[in-house]
């Protein structure tokens, strides 16, 4: 059997007949108004005004009344539809009969309930409900004709009206049709970017980059849970301004977008960022989902920690091999010269200038040897034995034990504390090894009045995650702008008298034991290292997971 929109969407048949009440109550405001406020002859009622009166009224209230009862979709459709067909044929009928029967026009009123009703309803039903307002409209000709209102050429316009209502009735089911299709590929269609926007969802949030997305005005549309443990905040921060999110972040999409407004690439990598963590340095990569710079922004954050840390065990398998070479072929072969230029020097018959080349010679041989044992000392990184370790009682045995073998006054190292019992997991030695290349680097290069200034030592934890920092803060110059990016390098130094090679072990120490070492400017100058301990909540979880 041939079906409606009744059967097939009963959302959208309610939307239908919420909108006829609210045509009804216009149609009869409107009608009352022209009846009331017209000039004799009036436009509509003139034949009988308080009949005419009465049915506008009966249709005011019907549609006001009836708006509640389909909000509440009651009754059923059926009831609603037969309903309203009721009531909309004879209420219109009787106001044609009150404004002098087909020449007022009012007739016409019934093509939007027909229409509405051929819509809703099986064709046969349609065809029925036209078929019962014609008859109406010739009934109502005939009884006014009776009346001596109108004459026998009016049915023929009453006859064209009905004529009109059938053609409508018996088009409105392929209309049906049409909406039918349209409302289910519509519902496929919302059914499918529901789906995809649910997968699309997933994979993002499972996906092992690092990923943000912004719009124009830099607020948060998307973010996964990998960037935001990078940037510190909880995962649901949709519409959220980048500014509030991440202010660093912020600043390189900014310069991001000036130094590249207008232009034509898709993807670049301005600066690098430190975590929220406090030891994973962020590089951030640009690609505008739009062909307007200025529009959506896909951001991608990459730790270049896991890529340093991948490279760095290249190089350190390489100086693995080297370190055994040189223990063999050039530890003893510069012992031997060390010892040779010592027992030259002490010959009676040596001139100064003489003694003075085998200082050099012994010196550059310490030099040597002192490179030898930092070399060697890389492959302690795979014999770490980490401990847990108060942070602040270990300090100060350690500022003790610094001091006595340096000789060096106790005020020349200040400890600082927020109080709070620190708690982390490293090897000693290693520790040990770290401090004291900070320490003696920070007394001989950060303290320009020599002996009258000190270096401090600070504890406490990051503000964002919780991770516990020791820091060493000098009062010297800092280290130049141009040497930032290498005072980590391995040989590489800015004084012509150093190895090269502290800074470097000591992340490589640090790093072996999930740690990492950090540079940046103090805020009233100086040097700062900081050392970013592991999270203990992660290596508690960690030995949970391993028993």
């Amino acid at each position: 059997m041939q079906q409606g929109l009744i059967q097939d969407d009963p959302d959208l048949t309610w939307r239908i007949l919420r909108l006829l009440n609210i045509y009804r109550v216009f149609i009869s405001l409107l009608l009352l108004t022209l009846h009331l406020f017209s000039a004799v002859p009036q436009m509509v009622g003139a034949q009988h005004p308080r009949l005419f009166v009465a049915a506008a009224l009966a249709l005011l209230t019907f549609g006001a009344l009836n708006m509640i009862a389909v909000n509440r979709r009651w009754p059923g459709l059926q009831g609603q539809l037969t309903l309203q067909l009721v009531v909309d044929i004879a209420v219109v009928v009787t106001m044609m009969h009150a404004s002098g029967g087909i020449r007022s026009g009012l007739g016409s009123l019934l093509v939007i309930t027909v229409g509405a009703c051929s819509l809703l309803l099986p064709r046969r039903a349609g065809a029925l409900a036209a078929a019962i307002a014609a008859l109406a409209i010739l009934g109502e000709q005939g009884l006014s004709q009776l009346q001596g209102v109108t004459s026998g050429a009016d049915y023929i316009p009453a006859g064209v009206l009905g004529a009109i209502l059938f053609a409508i009735a018996l088009a409105g089911y392929p209309i049906a049709k049409r909406i039918r299709e349209t409302e289910a590929l519509a519902e496929q269609r919302g059914v499918d970017l529901a789906n995809l926007a649910a997968l699309n969802d997933y994979i993002i949030q499972n996906l092992r980059e690092s990923i943000v997305v912004v719009d124009g005005a830099d607020r948060i549309r998307l973010i996964n849970g990998s960037a935001a443990r990078h940037l510190g905040v909880y995962q649901d921060n949709t519409g959220t301004p980048l500014a509030i999110v991440s202010p660093r972040l912020y600043e390189l999409v900014a310069a991001w977008r000036r130094r590249h407004a207008g232009g034509t690439q898709t993807e670049s990598a301005i600066a690098a960022f430190t975590g929220a963590d406090g030891s994973s340095v962020i590089n951030p990569y640009f690609a505008p989902i739009d062909t307007r710079q200025q529009g959506a922004l896909l951001i991608f954050l990459e730790d270049a920690s896991l890529l340093a840390e991948k490279a760095q065990q290249t190089k350190l398998a390489a100086l693995g091999r080297l370190s055994a070479s040189i223990a063999h072929e050039i530890r003893n072969p510069v012992g031997a010269m060390s010892h040779a230029g010592q027992l030259l020097g002490e010959s009676p018959t040596l001139s100064e200038s003489a003694k003075r080349l085998t200082e050099i010679i012994h010196d550059n041989a310490d030099r040597v040897s002192t490179i030898i044992e930092n070399v060697l000392q890389l492959s302690r990184r795979d014999n770490t034995r980490p401990e847990r370790l108060l942070l602040d009682e270990w300090l100060r045995d350690f500022v003790v034990d610094f001091c006595s073998s340096g000789q060096l006054p106790a005020e020349r190292i200040k400890i600082s504390s927020d109080g709070e019992e620190i708690e982390v997991r490293i090897d000693p030695s290693h520790l040990e090894q770290i401090m004291s290349n900070l320490c003696e680097n920070a007394l001989k290069y950060g303290c320009p009045n020599g002996a009258a200034d000190s270096i401090e030592l600070r504890t406490g934890r990051m503000p964002r995650g919780g991770r516990p920092f020791l820091e060493v803060a000098d009062q010297g110059h800092g280290i130049d702008d141009a040497d930032l990016d290498r005072i980590f390098e391995p040989f590489f130094t800015g004084r012509g008298d150093g190895t090269g090679l502290g800074l470097f072990i000591s992340r490589e120490l640090a790093e072996c034991n999930h740690a990492r070492l950090l540079y940046h400017r103090g805020k009233i100058g100086g040097s700062v290292f900081r050392i970013v301990f592991s999270d203990p909540q992660r290596w508690q979880n960690q030995a949970a997971r391993a028993m």
